[in-house]
């Protein structure tokens, strides 16, 4: 039985792909946009590494209103101020964040399935 290899698999870090390239909030300049499962169907999207001058309240507002859907800012430790949204959102929050000037198409990176 020493032919067979047994991988056990572990719980999935979404964020694992940032920090193997050192890329903390903001760094390289990108806003990385992911997607968490939940339980079931539901999902939640964040967004992280939008730069630190932007007011995160007011983009999630008009995200919020704009897609029909809730949604938090998180300050978290290492990453720095992340917005979670409820249902998948990645495709809509790209279009937003490019029609509304806050980032350029080419500094945006999708993440998730």
């Amino acid at each position: 039985m020493s032919d067979l290899d047994i991988q056990i698999p572990t719980a999935f870090d979404p964020f694992a792909e940032a920090n193997a390239d050192n890329s903390g909030a903001g760094s390289k300049d990108y806003v990385h946009i992911r997607i968490q499962q939940r339980n079931g169907r539901k999902s939640l999207t964040t967004v992280q590494g939008l730069k630190k001058e932007f007011s995160y309240n007011k983009i999630l507002k008009d995200l919020k209103k704009e897609f029909c859907c809730n949604g938090t800012v998180v300050q978290d430790p290492e990453l720095g101020q992340v917005i979670q949204l409820q249902g998948d959102q990645r495709k809509n929050v790209s279009t937003f964040l490019v029609q509304a000037g806050i980032v350029k198409k080419e500094h945006i990176k999708i993440h998730g399935f």
